[in-house]
């Protein structure tokens, strides 16, 4: 299993929020691209990072951060967050990411979509957010239409390799993840499924590393120091 040490950009910022609430944010540096150097210090070899202002907006605030995180690095890094067309998808890929992770574009527009996969291929992944049983959009702040496992079969069916899936519900809680929605998830689905949200424990790392999980990502953990990450490295590449 791959594990995702994450980074959520807020003005050029690393923060974190509670159960997706913009006004419960914590920011954690203000060098962002110093902490994914110790993520690969520590043995990740991918990142996992979110621009939160984008999410909400459409926009790209923090291109440049992104970047230079990459670049600082040099780990394998994926990006999400306001990505709604393929000059921001072509703009990411260009720079030298390698995948860029489409959320509420993959709701709001198939097209999109499918251009990106037939364009990029598996540099394309599609964010899963889940509210209540429903795909939640725009940085978390409405709930579209979807049932969440109706949503991955279309996503599969349209050729998308990898889904970030997370559990709002779960996320930055510190209450542990949903291993029964993963579980199913795998089971049901012929993707990568990578777990997002609530993972929060080396007890949680190890159960979704059993299970076979395509990869799981650390957050709000990592910054608290709850999992250690040099460890839960080890643990899932021993």
């Amino acid at each position: 299993m791959i594990l995702f040490p994450a980074i959520d950009l807020y003005d050029g910022k690393a923060v974190r929020l509670f159960k997706g609430d913009y006004d419960r944010m914590t920011v954690y540096s203000d060098s962002p691209w110093e902490i994914g150097a110790d993520f690969v210090k520590c043995g990740a070899s991918h990142i996992h990072i979110v621009d939160l202002e984008g999410a909400k907006d459409g926009t790209t605030p923090n291109f440049e951060t992104v970047i230079r995180i990459k670049e600082t690095g040099g780990a394998f890094c994926e990006i999400g967050g306001g990505i709604r067309t393929m000059e921001v998808i072509d703009r990411y890929i260009s720079a030298g990411m390698d995948r860029v992770i489409l959320g509420t574009a993959a709701v709001k527009d198939e097209n999109l979509v499918r251009e990106a996969v037939a364009a990029y291929g598996d540099k394309i992944a599609v964010g899963v957010d889940i509210k209540d049983g429903f795909v939640a959009i725009k940085g978390w702040l409405e709930k579209s239409e979807y049932d969440a496992f109706e949503f991955c079969g279309k996503m599969q069916h349209m050729g998308v390799k990898t889904l970030i899936c997370t559990d709002i519900s779960k996320d930055g809680a510190m209450q542990g993840t949903n291993r029964a929605l993963y579980k199913e998830l795998s089971e049901k689905f012929d993707i990568n499924i990578v777990a997002s949200g609530g993972v929060s424990s080396m007890e949680d790392v190890r159960y979704l590393a059993d299970m076979k999980l395509y990869g799981a990502i650390i957050g709000k953990a990592y910054y608290t120091g709850a999992i250690d990450l040099a460890e839960a490295c080890r643990a899932v590449n021993p």
